[in-house]
Protein backbone atom coordinates (compact mmCIF):
# COMPACT_ATOMS: atom_id res chain seq x y z
CA UNK A 1 0.00 0.00 0.00
CA UNK A 2 1.43 3.08 -1.07
CA UNK A 3 1.68 6.54 1.59
CA UNK A 4 -1.20 8.30 -0.19
CA UNK A 5 -3.37 4.93 -0.05
CA UNK A 6 -2.13 4.65 3.49
CA UNK A 7 -3.08 8.20 4.56
CA UNK A 8 -6.55 7.99 2.62
CA UNK A 9 -7.07 4.90 4.89
CA UNK A 10 -6.12 6.95 8.10
CA UNK A 11 -8.25 9.89 7.00
CA UNK A 12 -11.64 7.99 6.40
CA UNK A 13 -11.25 6.42 10.04
CA UNK A 14 -10.14 9.65 11.64
CA UNK A 15 -13.51 11.28 9.80
CA UNK A 16 -15.47 8.83 11.15
CA UNK A 17 -14.10 9.36 14.61
CA UNK A 18 -14.08 13.11 14.50
CA UNK A 19 -18.32 12.87 13.60
CA UNK A 20 -18.51 10.68 16.16
CA UNK A 21 -16.90 12.96 18.79
CA UNK A 22 -19.23 16.22 17.31
CA UNK A 23 -22.50 13.47 17.96
CA UNK A 24 -21.14 13.15 21.45
CA UNK A 25 -20.76 16.52 21.67
CA UNK A 26 -23.94 17.42 20.30
CA UNK A 27 -26.18 14.63 22.16
CA UNK A 28 -24.13 16.13 25.33
CA UNK A 29 -25.52 19.81 24.81
CA UNK A 30 -28.96 18.56 24.40
CA UNK A 31 -28.75 17.02 27.55
CA UNK A 32 -27.76 20.04 29.85
CA UNK A 33 -27.31 20.71 32.68
CA UNK A 34 -27.58 16.72 32.86
CA UNK A 35 -23.59 15.71 32.52
CA UNK A 36 -22.32 19.29 32.63
CA UNK A 37 -19.06 18.13 34.38
CA UNK A 38 -17.93 16.02 31.13
CA UNK A 39 -18.33 19.32 29.33
CA UNK A 40 -14.62 19.86 28.50
CA UNK A 41 -13.50 16.35 28.53
CA UNK A 42 -15.99 15.75 25.42
CA UNK A 43 -15.44 19.40 23.45
CA UNK A 44 -10.95 18.62 23.98
CA UNK A 45 -11.94 14.77 22.52
CA UNK A 46 -13.76 16.44 19.88
CA UNK A 47 -11.11 19.16 19.30
CA UNK A 48 -8.63 16.97 19.27
CA UNK A 49 -10.21 14.52 16.82
CA UNK A 50 -10.42 17.39 13.81
CA UNK A 51 -7.34 18.48 14.72
CA UNK A 52 -5.89 15.03 13.53
CA UNK A 53 -8.02 15.29 10.63
CA UNK A 54 -7.02 18.66 9.74
CA UNK A 55 -3.09 17.84 9.80
CA UNK A 56 -3.43 14.82 8.18
CA UNK A 57 -5.54 16.13 5.20
CA UNK A 58 -2.64 18.83 5.26
CA UNK A 59 0.02 15.67 5.01
CA UNK A 60 -2.33 14.28 1.66
CA UNK A 61 -2.31 17.55 -0.23
CA UNK A 62 1.51 17.69 0.64
CA UNK A 63 1.88 14.13 -0.80
CA UNK A 64 -0.77 14.86 -3.87
CA UNK A 65 1.39 17.97 -5.12
CA UNK A 66 5.01 16.72 -4.38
Amino acid sequence: MSDMDTLKTEIKKLSAKAMQAKMDLHDLSEELPVNWTSILEVAQRTHSAFAELEAKRASLKALESA
